[in-house]
């Protein structure tokens, strides 16, 4: 407790928020390590984020910050085990779109309700993509792909870390959008499908923008569109979605951390949340993540809040038109 805090009624106050603190909390967070789990394999973006911050945590708290990944189910295992976990501060979700905002709208059963049981920390940074295609692909930008799309209904096959991940719905609302119909190939990473889509096995995914820069440079892949609300500066000459006629489109994958529902907010939210929203503000720090085609952020608990919540409903409006029903 802060030593200038010796006044009676303050004592009092603190006194009882004590109470409401669960005994594993009481003492100056944090005693132990911390179980930071990842919802995905390693080395994606929300593996890189997150020991990114369980770097900054180790740091600040002088606790080791123990990175666990356990992927399945497009993020919900790892998701949902987070959610069932005690709220004591020392198990911490690495939050990514998939599990969090477009799985209640395309799974029956849910182990886990997105906004009710899960305490928004720090949005970190959302990154755009590369509408990208074989260089085979007779198509220099989105309206040259549109008219191929749909001259061939169905023919075209897209790539995608898996169903219920941010790829599937952004390109299903791409093709709502833009009047076409293609074929999903799901694949377990994107990593995998950058790989067949290079050896022309496949017509088209969106790969994050500074993973497809290289093969773009490269003339490996063509970027027909990003699918920001602005122009990547990493690849300033290529328009957005939007720019070229598809009105109302863009696509983020985006990274946070979070803690399960009840976790105490002053004693372990407000904390963490200070540690990770510092350096976010720093202008090294943001340049680095910016020169990775990041665009970052630094939202707190209540401003991370209300973004899963937009996003959840504007997913759900994106699964209802394309078609897509809860399995």
């Amino acid at each position: 407790m802060r030593k200038d805090a010796g006044i009676a009624a303050l004592w009092c106050v603190l006194c009882a928020a004590l109470v409401a603190i669960p005994p594993t909390v009481r003492a100056q967070y944090p005693t132990k390590p911390i179980r930071l789990i990842v919802p995905f394999p390693p080395g994606g973006p929300t593996d890189t984020h997150s020991r990114w911050a369980g770097q900054q945590l180790s740091a600040a708290f002088g606790q080791p910050v123990v990175v666990e990944n356990r992927a399945g189910a497009a993020g919900v295992i790892g998701t949902e085990a987070v959610a069932k976990a005690a709220p004591d501060g020392y198990t911490l979700l690495g939050g990514n779109p998939g599990p969090l905002t477009i799985a209640p709208s395309l799974r029956k059963q849910l182990g886990y309700d997105a906004i009710r049981d899960f305490a928004p920390i720090t949005l970190i940074a959302r990154s755009a993509s590369c509408m990208c295609v074989h260089p085979s692909i007779p198509a220099k930008g989105l309206k040259d792909f549109i008219a191929l799309a749909k001259s061939s209904p169905g023919k075209i096959n897209y790539a995608t870390p898996g169903v219920g991940t941010v790829g599937h719905l952004a390109i299903e609302n791409f093709a709502t959008l833009a009047g076409i119909r293609m074929t999903h190939v799901p694949y377990k990473g994107a990593a995998i499908y950058t790989v067949d889509l290079i050896a022309g096995n496949m017509d088209f995914a969106q790969i994050q923008i500074f993973q497809a820069v290289p093969h773009v440079r490269a003339g490996k892949l063509r970027c027909l569109a990003v699918t920001a609300v602005a122009r990547s500066p990493l690849l300033p000459e290529v328009q957005t979605a939007q720019e070229q006629g598809v009105k109302g489109f863009s696509s983020y994958n985006w990274n946070g951390i979070l803690a399960p529902a009840s976790t105490p907010r002053a004693a372990v939210i407000d904390r963490v949340h200070a540690v990770l929203s510092k350096p976010l503000t720093n202008p090294d720090t943001r340049k680095q993540m910016e020169a990775l085609g990041y665009e970052v952020s630094g939202d707190g608990p209540a401003e991370y809040a209300a973004f899963i919540k937009a996003e959840t409903e504007k997913w759900a409006k994106v699964a209802k038109a394309a078609g897509i029903k809860p399995e």
